[in-house]
């Protein structure tokens, strides 16, 4: 259309086609804006009800440090640090909000389209190649933020540290489009819409929110009034040993779920089989109650009643329900795998060798085949070597001078067939669906599905396989540079193959595996 002499006509068609495209970009620009419109819109209704939420959490627990200050002030002093934080941001993020909006006619306050201009914000946090005072000020909020937050639950809760560097950083950042590093501020703010620039300042305010959540469930669980409230304890029984013998002392107590000794009950009431316990049955110290009684008759035993607690000027009951057993002196001992009835071929089986009422270091063990490790107490390791089974031996010396000697027979069996899988997922019998380019960097991997024992499998190799091409043997764990060429002449839609796969276990490299399950992946783009 530049070149030679054109009719009048052809002029015309050129103009019009040059009209037709102008227009396509505008509708084009229109529509991202509105995107960016109703995004804000859900980030702001997002960020008022984590605003409730935490503020009623606040209110709460100012209430328990109140009434139980020696549990919950520490806890109550960091919260408010954390609100305070992230209160100075978001106070001066709103605060630049609504210049912005101030900029933009109320009728058109809704209007996302007519939000386009980037002159506010270029004006305000920019003074030509420098920052502003303003400018200035946001970073320095920003680092305030996340410095704070890190000196202050970093060191107890590294993931929430991780995600807060990355979120609240303000270190330059590469573009993408030239690999120049640019700002923070400039690659964020400068030249953006007006409102792409309000969606991005309502996203940094719900990222305080949420990390004021999780710093709070962190802190005392992911209920927070009911992780506080006693109506969430249970009672558990501890005991000194799992049986006793009849007409034992028993030894023993009642205690809560979460056991520290500013939790004392301020009545209890309790039954033995029915029957009341007198005061001189027990005794509260530590936390916990404790039982001062015999083990009784050999037999079943149940202790029953209530544990009361004052909450907020109220009497709160605790249900207390808990089993024992009192045996007869035992004649034989009993051996179990920790895992399962059966041993595997290849690992170290933990295995607990007991024999009730005689002490671990009057009981031996031996296996008739393998490699038989003690621990320590009643803990063992074993390691099968050949044959399907193996006898297990306990040997034990009674108080009374009396010796035991029981045998036990356990099946060996070899690890279980590992199954294929990319970036963690085996499909579970279907292909899995993921983009090309997170297949050229995603790792290949072997797992044991429902297996009872955490084995590391380290992948050494595989096959891999698109329609149509040749097959492509790699080595390691990633796709090879000659495996992504042919995957990228794969179409969208069509499944790719790994199988083949090689793997090891991390610690036993001389364990033969299974063959290994392949896994198929189906492209999404």
């Amino acid at each position: 259309m530049a070149g030679g002499k054109q009719s009048a006509r052809q002029k015309m068609i050129n103009l019009m086609y040059l009209v037709f495209i102008a227009m396509l970009a505008l509708n084009m620009s229109k529509e991202v804006l509105t995107a960016f419109g109703v995004m804000d819109e859900r980030l702001v209704d997002a960020n008022l009800a984590s605003t409730a939420r935490n503020s009623a959490f606040m209110e709460n627990l100012a209430t328990k440090a109140s009434e139980q200050p020696e549990q919950y002030t520490a806890v109550k002093n960091k919260a408010d640090q954390i609100n305070s934080l992230g209160a100075d941001l978001t106070s001066f993020i709103d605060g630049l909000k609504a210049q912005m909006m101030a900029t933009v006619k109320p009728d058109d306050q809704d209007n996302y389209e007519v939000q386009d201009k980037a002159d506010f914000l270029d004006q305000t946090l920019f003074n030509g190649d420098n920052f502003s005072p303003i400018g200035k000020e946001f970073i320095a909020k920003m680092n305030a933020y996340r410095e704070g937050v890190l000196a202050l639950v970093g060191a107890d809760y590294p993931l929430i540290a991780q995600d807060v560097e990355k979120k609240f950083s303000t270190a330059d950042v590469r573009r993408k489009s030239d690999n120049v590093k640019s700002p923070w501020l400039n690659y964020q703010f400068e030249g953006f819409p007006l409102i792409a620039s309000k969606t991005k300042l309502s996203q940094i305010q719900a990222d305080v929110k949420t990390t004021e959540s999780e710093i709070l469930a962190k802190m005392l669980g992911s209920q927070q009034d009911a992780a506080m409230s006693f109506t969430q304890y249970n009672t558990l029984l501890e005991q000194a040993k799992s049986a006793f013998y009849a007409g034992e002392a028993f030894e023993g107590g009642i205690v809560l779920g979460r056991k520290d000794p500013n939790t004392k009950p301020n009545r209890v009431e309790l039954t033995l089989d029915g029957r009341p316990l007198s005061a001189d049955q027990y005794t509260i110290e530590n936390g916990k109650v404790k039982l001062n009684i015999s083990a009784g008759a050999a037999g079943d035993h149940e202790i029953g009643g209530n544990l009361i607690f004052l909450q907020d000027g109220k009497e709160v009951e605790i249900p207390v329900q808990a089993k024992f057993a009192t045996i007869a002196k035992p004649n034989s001992a009993v051996i179990a795998a920790d895992k399962m009835n059966v041993v595997y071929r290849g690992v170290e089986n933990p295995m607990t060798v007991s024999i009730p009422g005689i002490a671990d270091n009057k009981v031996t063990a031996s296996a008739s085949n393998g490699t038989w490790k003690k621990i320590s107490g009643s803990k063992y390791n074993f390691t099968p070597s050949k044959g399907a089974t193996v006898t297990f031996t306990a040997n034990g010396i009674l108080p009374d001078g009396q010796k035991i000697s029981t045998p036990a027979e356990f099946r060996i069996k070899d690890i279980p067939r590992p199954v294929g899988s990319i970036r963690g997922e085996t499909g579970d019998g279907a292909c899995v669906r993921m983009q090309r380019q997170g297949l050229e960097i995603a790792s290949v991997g072997a797992a044991l599905e429902d297996f009872d024992f955490d084995l590391g499998l380290k992948v050494t190799g595989f096959s891999f396989k698109v329609s149509g091409q040749p097959t492509v043997i790699v080595s390691g764990n990633k796709l090879s540079g000659q495996a992504k060429s042919v995957l990228n002449r794969a179409r969208r839609g069509e499944t790719v193959q790994i199988f083949d796969i090689n793997a090891s276990l991390i610690g036993n490299s001389t364990y033969k595996l299974k063959k290994i399950s392949p896994v198929c992946i189906e492209l999404t783009n």
